[in-house]
């Protein structure tokens, strides 16, 4: 019996040392380690199982393996990326809403979350043509704005805006799924809206799910570099198929951009798989704002038809000093 019990919590331990080993060496290593890191958290289950076993079978060694694993992931649960407050006074405040409608069927839901918590700007991930439709026929009044990139499918994204959009300057972001992106004039001041939707890191195509953060990535340090010279306050938002328990998406926040619901204090809020949450998840869709931006509020909605929750964040774009 003791015997059995001292290998249970050899394997419980090898499993979690695999997983935390890769966030110790900054890396998102092969399937299953980066399904794994999504859930870092929920790994204290297992290394507290194996701890059970090791102390009734009187494996010390186990006991010192398992204080480890705890102190590991104790220190990775910790929040990561910047919270600097902008230090210049407060230009204009409006809201903003994410989504993930699952292949349009949550439309009508988040129909009726925009008419009720009046976003001033809507990113809509995986809207096919039917979802499309839907928001110009509901929306299209007091959204008069969009930049859209229909597809069919998980392909298709939307932004909508009350606020007068401009296209953006580049070449945008490029994907499997709809990435579109505008410039927006938020009361006389320049925004750039950015929809993220990286491909979710699939069995077996892990290396397109990293290629594609790296885009994103890509897109934020550029960004991040004509923003100090002058250039326009971003927002970047959406499924990012990715947690902060991942280094590509790590990467992302630290060319300087701002997690929302960190700095709103909801940095482990699940918003997927939304049948699980909150009791059971990960946080993998964000706002993601430059420096310019504060955020005072950050709310996880429910809504029916998605595996994803909505998230809607309150920013306030600050003057530069």
């Amino acid at each position: 019996m003791k015997t059995a019990a001292t290998w249970s919590a050899g394997l419980l331990f090898l499993g979690v040392s695999v997983v935390v080993g890769c966030r110790v060496a900054g890396i998102d290593g092969i399937t299953p380690v980066p399904q794994f890191l999504a859930f870092l958290p929920w790994l204290l289950v297992p290394a507290g199982l194996g701890l059970l076993f090791a102390l009734f079978s009187r494996w010390w060694f186990g006991v010192v393996w398992a204080v480890a694993l705890f102190g590991l992931l104790a220190w990775f649960i910790e929040p990561y990326g910047k919270t600097g407050e902008p230090s210049g006074p407060a230009l204009v405040s409006f809201r903003v809403l994410t989504s993930n409608v699952e292949f349009g069927h949550a439309t009508d839901d988040l129909v009726a979350a925009v008419r009720r918590e009046k976003p001033d700007v809507v990113f809509v991930q995986e809207c096919e043509y039917t979802c499309d439709a839907r928001l110009r026929e509901a929306l299209g009044t007091g959204y008069p704005h969009r930049a859209a990139q229909v597809a069919g499918g998980s392909a298709g994204s939307v932004v909508l805006s009350r606020f007068p959009l401009d296209p953006a300057d580049g070449d945008g972001i490029d994907g499997t799924m709809a990435m579109p992106g505008a410039v927006a004039d938020v009361r006389g001041h320049a925004v750039r809206l950015q929809l993220a939707h990286p491909m979710p890191p699939l069995p077996g195509r892990t290396d397109l799910w990293r290629r594609e953060l790296g885009e994103l990535r890509d897109f934020a340090a550029e960004d991040a570099e004509n923003t100090e010279g002058g250039g326009t306050p971003l927002v970047l938002a959406g499924d990012f198929n990715a947690s902060q328990d991942h280094a590509a998406f790590r990467r992302i926040l630290d060319t300087g951009l701002r997690d929302a619901a960190r700095l709103a204090g909801h940095d482990r809020t699940p918003s997927w798989p939304a049948r699980t949450t909150p009791t059971f998840g990960a946080q993998i869709d964000h706002v993601l704002l430059s420096p310019d931006f504060s955020a005072r509020t950050a709310r996880f909605l429910d809504l029916s038809g998605t595996d994803h929750r909505a998230l809607l964040v309150d920013v306030t774009l600050h003057q530069r000093r």
